[in-house]
């Protein structure tokens, strides 16, 4: 199925379909830039428990953003959610996800772009997830956003990554900004705190969306 999408400055199409996970079949929506692309980027959405879907507005802001940025870009419903088959399996089951989504676009793409760049960005369980996923695949870039480092104990960010953008509010009460410092702590990982931003980030989307920019812009 073809919708259409609005950014700021253009229109984007985007594309909906399955992709065969480990447990079924996964509900993906694909963009792709007008450009030549810089990259794959696959976004993994909060907590399938607690709301979390590939429609939550942090995740449609990672999307939306990627794309401008130039980024082949996905995101997902992890097992369960949406109508993606398969049932919650507390993380470990979710990074599996990740990797059958992430394999099957770099199959799909490769052949257009060699040696594509990999970047993984995700929200609240899908940052921790994708600091799991970081292990096994080590990406180029990360972007996370309030990752649930403690809950999931999330490994630090890898040695090889070029580049990563975490991004936490000073006023989320769900990860607490302390938590993630003290995750943060022992490879001096630095972190961008917005002020006044709570868990999610209200009234601060703008701004969240505009950081991102400003600093993959000058890192592509």
């Amino acid at each position: 199925m073809l919708t259409r999408i609005e950014t700021d400055n253009l229109a984007l199409a985007t594309q909906k379909f399955f992709i065969d996970g480990p447990a079924g079949r996964l509900e993906t929506v694909l963009g792709e830039p007008q450009s030549v692309p810089k990259g794959i980027a696959v976004i993994a959405h909060p907590h399938p428990l607690h709301g979390g879907t590939m429609d939550n507005k942090i995740v449609h802001t990672l999307f939306t953003t990627l794309l401008e940025l130039g980024f082949i870009t996905a995101k997902f419903n992890f097992r369960g959610v949406g109508l993606s088959e398969g049932q919650f399996d507390h993380g470990s089951g979710e990074i599996d996800d990740v990797l059958a989504v992430t394999q099957t676009l770099r199959e799909q793409f490769t052949h257009q772009v060699t040696d594509i760049p990999l970047l993984l960005a995700g929200f609240s369980f899908g940052g921790a997830i994708q600091l799991h996923v970081a292990e096994r695949l080590a990406p180029e870039f990360l972007i996370l956003v309030a990752p649930s480092v403690v809950n999931l104990q999330a490994p630090p960010v890898p040695e090889t990554t070029q580049c990563a953008l975490i991004v936490q509010g000073d006023k989320d009460d769900i990860v607490l900004p302390e938590a993630v410092l003290t995750w943060a702590a022992p490879v001096s990982q630095p972190i961008v705190f917005i002020p006044g931003a709570g868990h999610f980030f209200h009234g601060k989307l703008t701004i969240l969306k505009q950081l991102i920019l400003n600093y993959f812009s000058n890192q592509l």
